[in-house]
C-alpha cells in the first residue's frame, strides 16, 4: 500500500490513524474467519480469509483492503474484541 495514501487515511467512525495489519494479527483474524466467528459492523459473518487489513491505531477496528483498495466502510469494520476469547 502506498505510505503516502496510507498517511491520509483514517477510521471512518473513530477517525483514527490507521496502519497495515502486521503478520500475526491477519494470522489471528483468518484463524477466526476459518473458524467462522467473526462478523462485520452489520452483523455479516465473515467468509473469505484477509490477503491485507487495516487496523486503527487503538487496535481496536480492522479494515479489509481488497486487490489493493482499502473498504473503509462503516459496516465492512471488524471489532477486534471478537478476538479476545480466542
Amino acid at each position: 500500500m502506498d505510505k503516502k495514501l496510507l498517511s491520509i487515511l483514517c477510521c471512518p467512525i473513530t477517525h483514527k490513524g490507521l496502519s497495515l495489519a502486521r503478520k500475526d494479527l491477519l494470522a489471528a483474524v483468518n484463524a477466526a474467519i476459518q473458524a467462522g466467528e467473526l462478523v462485520n459492523r452489520d452483523g455479516a459473518k465473515l467468509d473469505h480469509t484477509l490477503k491485507e487489513a487495516l487496523v486503527t491505531d487503538d487496535g481496536k477496528t480492522i479494515y479489509p483492503v481488497d486487490d489493493g483498495i482499502p473498504v473503509l466502510i462503516e459496516g465492512e469494520a471488524v471489532a477486534l474484541e471478537q478476538l479476545d476469547g480466542r
